[in-house]
């Protein structure tokens, strides 16, 4: 029988011990595709990449952005091959659902916040280009396509990448090495300038939620519905 332990990469099999190095080989797979990910949005922002004002409105916005997400989550589900889903990404149901609702509200709050007190100076919510400037009722079906894959599913991915496998590699670092590490990575895999404080403080925060609850699924929610809010309040404006 042999047992993993994805924060110690630790195999029991006979009372042998596995090579402490297998887990820094899968730390360093976690931080090639980070690092892959975040040089492209980098890349793509500094060459003036920017999506169409209208991307959300688009077929091929939804498509490119659930082929993309799959890929990334393909590839974290490679680094994690032979560990345990369960406990490498946090599959699990939170200590307290009622600690973490208060966890998550008060990130939530700080987050909004800090948004709009850093806006009149950085106009971070310009910068991603990605929000509409209002409904248009006659593609409402593509926005639903897009609102799918950009408040559902890319937050969940991105929460299995980051508060899921790189929480639980950086953990055996210490947990506030394995909060800050996630919350910063988090914050330049969108290859956002203006944004980055912003973005930063939610990953740290999700992080913070997901140490706190010792589960995946509350920092899952706050993200999804920091994601579906945006969006919203995007179209109603």
């Amino acid at each position: 029988m042999i047992v993993r332990v994805p924060g110690s990469v630790r195999d029991v099999e006979a009372g042998r011990t596995a090579p402490a190095d297998e887990g820094n080989g899968r730390l360093v797979a976690w931080l090639c595709l980070v690092g892959a990910v975040s040089l492209v949005s980098f890349v793509g922002r500094f060459t003036g990449g920017r999506p169409p004002k209208d991307a959300v409105y688009r077929w091929d916005t939804a498509v490119g952005e659930a082929v993309t997400f799959a890929v990334i989550l393909g590839v974290a589900l490679v680094i994690a091959g032979g560990l345990s889903w369960r406990e490498t990404f946090a599959l699990r149901r939170p200590r307290s659902w009622k600690i973490a609702l208060r966890i998550m509200l008060g990130v939530l709050i700080g987050v909004l916040v800090l948004s709009r007190v850093l806006d009149p100076v950085l106009h971070a919510g310009r910068e991603q280009g990605l929000a509409p400037s209002g409904w248009d009722s006659a593609r409402a079906v593509q926005f639903a396509a897009n609102f799918a894959v950009l408040a559902l599913v890319g937050p969940c991915i991105e929460e299995l990448t980051f508060r899921g496998l790189g929480f639980t590699l950086l953990s055996r670092y210490g947990r506030w090495i394995a909060i800050l590490g996630t919350g910063i990575a988090f914050g330049l895999w969108h290859g956002l300038v203006y944004a980055l404080p912003v973005l930063t403080a939610f990953g740290i925060g999700l992080a913070y939620l997901r140490d706190r609850s010792n589960s995946i699924y509350p920092g899952m929610v706050l993200h999804v519905a920091f994601n579906a809010l945006a969006l919203a309040y995007a179209v109603s404006v």
